[in-house]
């Protein structure tokens, strides 16, 4: 359970919520909601302890799994079984069994003495019933088999963070804060979450951008407002919310237009009473009166802003930009491209499909140039070519720097003043640009890694899952940016949505690396991948 009282949650000088009350019970399973930017993600960081609250106290009993949307903390030498048996102390007493088994070849009173010991304290944190049950998890999240006794460092992105869901799922259950447990998990592997977390009796708390999650599985739902630093609570189920919330818009629509009329109405007597020495004072109190009327309403919800999100103007390049022969990359002994042979014409738009794990992050990576070399074959740079690259886990940030900082360093020709106007239609205004990159949330780094490129003249972007963590409104500006750009795309996703947006014209396959034209067949594989 956890337990707020009198908190107030900020971000360097900004106040993000003021003085909030509220408890997460056994059996409340919480959908936190909000525009980006308006501190879900900080809010729940500061719920698991990771932050510190500027005013007010966070009491918490019981266990607690804490999915961060960039969980990195795993230790890459460390495999995936091993890494999901942690939850438990399970991986120490596998191994020590495993350890005395094998002493016990030379038939020693000593060492059966050992394996007996290290056999009870297997049995005591779960036994072969609680290996069965992470296997289960991780099979349900999308993990094949052959991955398990690999080491962490070796997965993909996608794959990494589903092993530290994994892992924070078998945990002993407890209080579960989630932020954007979807992200990157394919259907199957939403469809078995959605019924763990439905069946879930302890108590949770959620950011997701899914709406059919939020609908499936949330019996309350907390709504930050970053313009009254508030928090509204609604111990209502989603759809209920929405109904609720809609029903209040038209109501303070009608109680203003209401009070408009009749405060209209009172100043227009009031000004004919103020010409009568006699009426003098009843004009001026029928005028208070007016005013009063007016603040005594609620506050109209003002509208969100929107980032007017634009892609590069590309820079003029030959007819083939960008290429690939023969890519092939290996992580020890998991081979994860073979042979990878690509084409990427003048405004041609490709589409990346394939299972978590197939290779699809990877040979952007490479293709980019980023922080990885081919085993073997050659990335090909066309006349003109100027790259674009999306991360999907925003490891082009530097979380030390600031957002003013990595946008002069990315765009070096822009002005202090032409900074700022571009980061201010990507909503970091005022203070925001002083922040540190490591203190925004996923939707605010995607709007700053975009902002990042409408500058850099790119003719060909590399974009990898670029609508994960936006909210409706962003991911349309988003996917309308992306259905104008004239410059060639290769894209990796999983949404549907952002497919429709590109229009591709070609498909590769992976792992087979095989290409094909584009068809609408393909389309259902998209969220399958």
């Amino acid at each position: 359970m956890i337990t707020v009282r009198g908190v107030d949650v900020r971000v360097g000088a900004r106040l993000l919520l003021s003085d909030i009350s509220f408890h997460v019970s056994p059996g409340d399973r919480i959908g936190l909601v909000g525009r980006n930017g308006a501190g879900k993600t900080t809010l729940l960081n500061t719920l698991a302890g990771q932050s510190r609250p500027a005013a007010g106290s966070i009491s918490r009993t019981g266990a607690l799994g804490y999915l961060p949307q960039d969980p990195r903390a795993a230790d890459p030498t460390v495999t995936v079984s091993d890494r999901i048996l942690s939850a438990r102390g399970l991986d120490e007493a596998v191994r020590a069994l495993r350890a005395t088994e094998a002493a016990m070849a030379d038939g020693s009173e000593r060492a059966m003495n050992a394996y007996v010991r290290a056999e009870a304290e297997f049995q005591a944190r779960g036994g072969y019933a609680a290996e069965a049950e992470a296997a289960r998890v991780a099979a349900g999240l999308g993990l094949p088999t052959r991955v398990m006794d690999q080491p962490v460092g070796a997965l993909s992105g996608g794959q990494r963070r589903r092993v530290e869901l994994a892992r924070i799922l078998f945990a002993d259950h407890g209080t579960l804060l989630l932020d954007e447990p979807t992200n990157h998990l394919d259907a199957d592997s939403i469809a078995w979450l959605r019924g763990f977390l439905t069946n879930h009796q302890e108590g949770l708390v959620l950011i997701s951008h899914d709406t059919s999650l939020l609908a499936d599985v949330v019996n309350r739902v907390f709504h930050l407002d970053p313009h009254r630093a508030t928090l509204d609570v609604h111990n209502t189920d989603w759809h209920a919310y929405l109904a609720q919330r809609d029903a209040d818009e038209r109501r303070r629509s009608r109680e203003r237009a209401n009070a408009e009329r009749k405060a209209a109405a009172l100043h227009a007597q009031a000004d004919k009473m103020r010409a009568y020495v006699s009426t003098a004072v009843a004009a001026k109190n029928m005028a208070r009166r007016a005013d009063r009327m007016l603040a005594e309403l609620e506050p109209v919800r003002q509208t969100e802003k929107v980032a007017r999100i634009r892609l590069p103007e590309p820079a003029p390049c030959g007819r083939m930009p960008l290429g690939a022969v023969g890519l092939t990359k290996s992580y020890g002994d998991l081979r994860v491209l073979s042979g990878v042979d690509l084409a990427v014409d003048r405004g041609s738009r490709l589409v990346i499909l394939g299972l978590n794990g197939s290779g699809k992050t990877t040979l952007l990576r490479l293709l980019a140039g980023h922080d990885t070399t081919p085993d073997s074959g050659r990335v090909v740079h066309g006349h003109g070519l100027r790259l674009g690259y999306f991360a999907q886990e925003h490891d082009t940030l530097d979380p030390a720097d600031t957002v003013r900082g990595h946008l002069s360093a990315t765009a070096p020709h822009l002005t202090d003043g032409e900074v700022r106007r571009v980061l201010g239609s990507f909503l970091f205004t005022g203070d925001d640009a002083d922040k540190r990159v490591g203190v925004l949330s996923g939707g605010e780094k995607t709007r700053l890694a975009l902002a990042g490129l409408v500058h850099s003249g790119a003719n060909v972007l590399l974009l990898d899952e670029p609508t994960n963590n936006l909210d409706p409104v962003s991911r349309a500006e988003v996917l309308a940016a992306v259905g104008v750009y004239p410059g060639a795309i290769v894209m990796v996703t999983h949404d549907e949505g952002a497919i429709e947006a590109l229009r591709p014209d070609r498909v590769l396959l992976l792992p087979d690396a095989d290409e094909d034209l584009w068809s609408e067949e393909y389309l259902q594989l998209v969220s399958l991948a």
